[in-house]
């Protein structure tokens, strides 16, 4: 076991891709030389050469594009996008080229390549800079989404990725690269150093797709998140003094619906927390979901907490951001229900 940020867990799970398999290669903006804009690929150019690690035009159609087609002739590129809010220049080539290109072929082609992103505010990044795309990519059959919430998830679900023989979107929520964060912001920052995930296993390990985890267990009600909104929520839980159940999703699609019902059908009441806007959020789906598959067992309705239908705001950023004040009002409320 080693200390490691989310950075240096991803870096770590990029180099033992590319030393298990020589057909990995990482491709994007700045990626080489400079290592990336958050440095996660610092050093896989000098290690691996200019082959494997390489930047690329800002084209961020034509580096998806370009992937596609590597993917196709038998490599597995992981691609940078600097942040999820460069990705739309790109888009068609990831839902018309890369997610279809198993059923189109009849399964003669296959398409194993990583689109990691940058995701999500808390940096003042505004409008630009700080959206969480996410049902964009989950509304598409053919694609994988991925959104991890700590350093040790980060790299089992990263080389679980790099090892899928069809396309993954890995969504990196860039408030958690060096340390968690509880959406208090008036606090002092925190270093994954301290942290228990923070302990990160240095051999190769896969964590599964389509696995969630139950990272506070509770009775009154179940709380599902992802990203950094799963540190939001345990904050709110633990202040708010109701035994909440917590359930890091770590994969959108495929979602692990087995584990959040169980959960739901125990505890009677959930709510559902990220984010990005509120309409035709990803949360929306998850309540679908749950109201068909528990609708028996649930003593309220299922709330979400979400960031307002609104660009995100440079000067409110702290107005939008979902924090621990809002998700401790929504238990209080579906406590009430």
């Amino acid at each position: 076991m080693a200390r490691m940020t989310m950075i240096e867990a991803i870096r770590d799970a990029h180099t033992l891709a590319m030393e298990a398999d020589d057909d990995v290669v990482v491709m994007g903006e700045d990626v080489g030389y400079f290592g990336g804009v958050f440095r996660c690929t610092a050093g896989l150019q000098k290690r691996f050469g200019v082959q494997r690690c390489f930047d690329t035009p800002i084209s961020e159609l034509g580096i998806v594009g370009t992937a596609v087609g590597m993917a196709a002739f038998g490599l597995k590129p992981v691609v940078e996008i600097q942040f999820a809010d460069y990705m739309y220049p790109a888009y068609d080539q990831i839902v018309s080229e890369a997610a279809r290109l198993r059923y189109r072929s009849a399964g003669e082609f296959t398409c194993p390549m990583v689109v990691r992103m940058p995701t999500g505010g808390g940096i003042f990044g505004a409008q630009t800079h700080s959206q969480s795309p996410e049902a964009l990519f989950t509304h598409v059959a053919g694609l994988k989404t991925v959104v991890p919430s700590n350093p040790q998830d980060a790299k089992g679900l990263l080389l679980a990725a790099i090892n899928d023989p069809d396309p993954v979107i890995f969504l990196e929520p860039k408030r958690l690269y060096n340390g968690p964060f509880d959406g208090h912001f008036d606090r002092p920052s925190q270093s994954w150093g301290k942290h228990p995930l923070g302990e990160v296993e240095t051999g190769y390990y896969q964590t599964p797709l389509g696995k969630a985890n139950i990272v506070r267990e509770g009775s009154a009600a179940t709380l599902l998140a992802y990203g950094t909104m799963v540190h939001v929520a345990l904050a709110a839980v633990e202040e708010s003094g109701v035994d909440v159940e917590v359930i890091d999703l770590r994969t959108l699609l495929p979602l692990d619906l087995e584990t959040i019902a169980e959960s739901v059908s125990r505890t009677g009441r959930c709510i559902v927390l990220h984010e990005a806007t509120l309409t035709s959020g990803y949360g929306a789906e998850v309540t679908a979901l749950i109201q068909g598959e528990c609708f028996y067992s649930l003593e309220a309705p299922v709330l979400r907490v979400a960031g307002w239908d609104t660009p995100y705001p440079h000067a409110q950023e702290w107005d939008y951001f979902p924090g621990p004040e809002r998700v401790k009002r929504a238990i209080a409320t579906v406590m009430e229900g």
